[in-house]
């Protein structure tokens, strides 16, 4: 009785790094670097040339992207696709998107709130940072502290109750709000035919 000692050849999709989809993870690694340094971009150069007031203004923005963006995320995991399977065979325009959007949920939900929602927070932060430097050029310590601490707690409190208010939002209003970013998406010249 022969008994076959050649070792086997090991399952290269098995173990841990084997259930990554690497395609995935690379695409959503340079479109985090692309929107960081165009958001990086934007901000510095809208900061160098506006007073304080309007250095609030975009500040506020950038919070408001990063709740408006974890809102999306959370109302594409929240909505299921054959809410929205009627609609796309009546051909309604954006209800093709919206099956698209609940079908790769976890693939928005990784972009809007991890990519937009994790670099807005980065961005306000630095954002924050320029209007604590502006405010408290010249200032003694103590008053700099105060004013550095202040806006810091502001810009902390405004995204995270922001988003504690959003995620309840998105998933009271789920199948709304992705008909609505469907809606958005159908004016792109994009087919959202496959997964």
């Amino acid at each position: 009785m022969e008994t076959n000692d050649k070792p086997r050849k090991k399952n290269k999709s098995s173990g841990a790094f084997g259930k990554i989809n690497w395609k995935w993870v690379s695409t959503i690694t340079v479109l985090s670097f692309c929107i960081s340094v165009s958001m990086s971009y934007i901000s510095s150069e809208a900061l160098e040339n506006v007073g304080n007031i309007l250095a609030f203004v975009i500040l506020l923005l950038f919070i408001a992207i990063g709740i408006v963006f974890d809102i999306i995320g959370m109302a594409a995991t929240s909505a299921t696709e054959k809410e929205f399977h009627s609609m796309a065979a009546k051909k309604v325009s954006g209800a093709k998107e919206a099956v698209w959007l609940s079908r790769n949920a976890s693939k928005v939900s990784s972009i809007c709130n991890d990519v937009v929602g994790d670099i807005s927070g980065i961005i306000s932060g630095a954002t924050g940072a320029i209007i604590i430097a502006r405010l408290t050029t010249g200032m003694a310590f103590f008053p700099s502290l105060i004013i550095s601490l202040t806006i810091t707690g502001i810009i902390a409190a405004l995204t995270i109750g922001g988003k504690a208010i959003g995620k309840g939002f998105g998933i009271g209003y789920s199948v709304k709000i992705v008909f609505a970013v469907g809606r958005l998406l159908s004016l792109l010249p994009i087919h959202f035919d496959k997964k």
